[in-house]
């Protein structure tokens, strides 16, 4: 992948934002987010994507209706998921979905899949989690076999077969660009690379570059599979202002709380100052000036040979302001900086 080559994008959540003191409704957040991909596309970022969720404080929950009401709004950047819990979903009904919103935005439309870190969706939809792998194995099998296959019979144990089906509108011909999310699994490494699938890899603690065996296998067991080399992504939480200290200090307030309720909820490490900086300095969050984003944006397309690097910039109650400037700065300064780090020295992509 060349330095030209190399993508910056966006990923929300559809966190709840406030404007001064005063937290913005679901509604208003929604629309907050059609002006952000807005902003996003107009200092020359390349892809803006929503996350799936249904937790409390997120409005991301009906992705597929929100990225459709953005490509209205645009007119050249790309639109796609930051993660698809396919194993909630119904391939066909998430083709007929994703076919609709490539025709509306004339061929922008991507998604990572993903198997679910926040399992709040099984029980919503009626879904057992002892299920969980079989669920996401024979989704994907499914949903491949309906990009790239016309008609389709398939058969599983999940949902009903399809015999000789067609479905419209048509993606273009072998689907749309459709990564597969990994949060650490070697196992998910290696059903990407089975299918020729982009590996889009979730690092949001420690250090990136322990992700670095993760790549070798991928790479290896797509030349065993017979696949060309495929995209590789990383996402990654952060937050881009004018200084470090500035940066390091807005994200602090709006990080340490949400962190401190996820270690309360799931048991690990609660957030400190020393934790939270280390972080920064060589972990996997990406605060600080637009250099300073930009030198280690730089550092981990190196080592991880990155083709795409998408930076989480909502987190619940960020001001709106602070929401923007990231946008701005990450378009503005930081990947025309990344692209002239790396064009002196490329990744191996």
């Amino acid at each position: 992948m060349t330095a030209e080559g190399f993508e910056l994008g966006l990923n929300s959540f559809g966190e709840v934002a406030t404007d001064g003191d005063r937290v913005l409704s679901d509604a208003e957040t929604v629309r907050l987010l059609v002006d952000e991909a807005r902003l996003a596309e107009s200092v020359g970022l390349d892809v803006f994507s929503l996350g799936e969720h249904y937790r409390e404080g997120h409005n991301d929950s009906a992705t597929p209706v929100l990225l459709a009401a953005i490509a209205t709004a645009t007119r050249q950047i790309r639109l796609g998921t930051s993660v698809t819990v396919l194993s909630t979903n119904d391939p066909v009904r998430l083709y007929h979905e994703f076919s609709t919103l490539d025709a509306v935005s004339n061929g922008r439309a991507q998604m990572v899949l993903g198997r679910a870190s926040a399992t709040e969706s099984f029980p919503l939809f009626g879904y057992d989690l002892a299920d969980y792998e079989r669920l996401f194995e024979e989704k994907l099998d499914l949903f491949v076999r309906l990009q790239r296959d016309e008609p389709v019979t398939w058969s599983g144990t999940v949902r009903t077969p399809l015999v000789r089906q067609r479905l419209h509108p048509r993606m273009p011909s072998g689907g749309i660009p459709t990564w597969i999310g990994v949060g650490g699994s070697p196992n998910s490494v290696l059903r990407a690379a089975r299918y020729g699938l982009p590996l889009m890899m979730a690092i949001i603690g420690g250090r990136p570059q322990r992700f670095a065996g993760h790549v070798d296998l991928y790479l290896r067991a797509l030349e065993q599979a017979g696949h060309t080399v495929q995209p590789i992504g990383q996402h990654s939480l952060g937050l881009v202002a004018d200084t470090d200290e500035e940066a390091v200090e807005t994200w602090w307030r709006y990080w340490q709380p949400v962190v401190a309720a996820l270690a309360e909820e799931r048991g690990f490490y609660k957030p400190d100052r020393a934790r939270y900086e280390a972080e920064i300095d060589h972990g996997a969050l990406f605060v600080g000036s637009p250099e300073t984003v930009a030198r280690k944006i730089a550092a981990v397309a190196r080592d991880l040979q990155l083709s795409r690097f998408d930076l989480k910039y909502d987190i619940m109650h960020l001001p709106r302001e602070a929401r923007a400037r990231t946008i701005e700065l990450l378009g503005s300064e930081v990947a025309p900086r990344v692209r002239e780090l790396l064009a002196k020295e490329p990744t191996n992509v």
